[in-house]
């Protein structure tokens, strides 16, 4: 009865400490939800999805990311807030995704 009660321990205890340590699968699809990580970028942006941002937010987003010049900014069919500006002295196209990532294409 001790040998019995005793490997039900251990089982339990090897189980429990397996399942702790088991990190969070990795996803390749990009389909996130979108929570506001200010300090990281998502690196399959920019991402498909219903986007919320009204016109004067994604600029602000966009102005926000370090790009001047802003213009151009329309919404295409995917849900990507697309414009065209300037940073670093060069222009480029720059998408801003329902997550807020801000990329230039």
């Amino acid at each position: 009865m001790r040998r019995l009660i005793l490997t039900a321990t251990f089982v339990s205890v090897s189980a429990l400490s397996a399942f702790s340590q088991t990190a969070p699968a990795a996803n390749s699809e990009g389909n996130t939800p979108a929570v506001a990580t200010p300090d990281t970028k998502n690196p399959t942006a920019p991402v498909e999805g219903a986007n919320s941002f009204t016109e004067d937010q994604a600029k602000e987003r966009i102005e926000e990311a370090g790009y001047t010049g802003v213009k151009d900014l329309k919404k295409d069919d995917k849900g990507i807030w697309n414009a065209a500006g300037m940073k670093d002295g060069k222009s480029v196209s720059i998408a801003l995704d329902y997550q807020g990532n801000v990329v230039a294409k």
